[in-house]
């Protein structure tokens, strides 16, 4: 039996925004203001989509994902756990804390393992291409940002 692989990545990108506006986008339904593709489907109606227990689907690059909020300190962390049946299960997290002036610094950590030995190449080319994920992330915030017309 092939052993199925598990990373564990952490990184961090600046929000030119204070740690509570910065968090919703983080949220289930922020992230959709600045994530193409981003479009989180709720199979139960909910009010709060960052109460712990709130279950929405994604499909993204052709995959099917469930996620599960599973902690939340509003305005500061957000914790989701995901499965792409298949694929890959694990932890994202998401935290915000105060930088310099209006600014937020989102640590952002993945942990993540291979369901099946096939995906354990997916999960190397992503622990190997984090980096230019976060950074796609914080050039897609900006932008959104901007767009929006908040001051950056």
């Amino acid at each position: 039996m092939t052993p199925r692989k598990r990373v564990r990545l952490t990184g961090t990108i600046q929000v030119p925004l204070p740690p509570t506006d910065a968090f919703t986008l983080f949220t289930p339904t922020g992230e959709r203001a600045w994530a193409q593709g981003w479009d989180p489907q709720f199979p139960s109606p909910t009010t709060d989509d960052t109460e712990p227990g709130t279950v929405f689907q994604t499909d993204h690059a052709g995959r099917r994902s469930i996620w599960t909020v599973i902690g939340c300190d509003p305005g500061t962390a957000i914790q989701y756990a995901t499965t792409t049946p298949g694929d890959r299960a694990g932890l994202v997290t998401v935290t915000c804390q105060p930088w310099e002036g209006d600014t937020t610094l989102a640590t952002v950590s993945y942990d993540l393992t291979a369901l099946a030995p096939e995906a354990n190449v997916d999960l190397d080319r992503f622990a190997a291409h984090y980096p230019h994920f976060l950074e796609q992330w914080r050039q897609a915030i900006a932008q959104a940002i901007t767009a929006s017309g908040n001051p950056t």
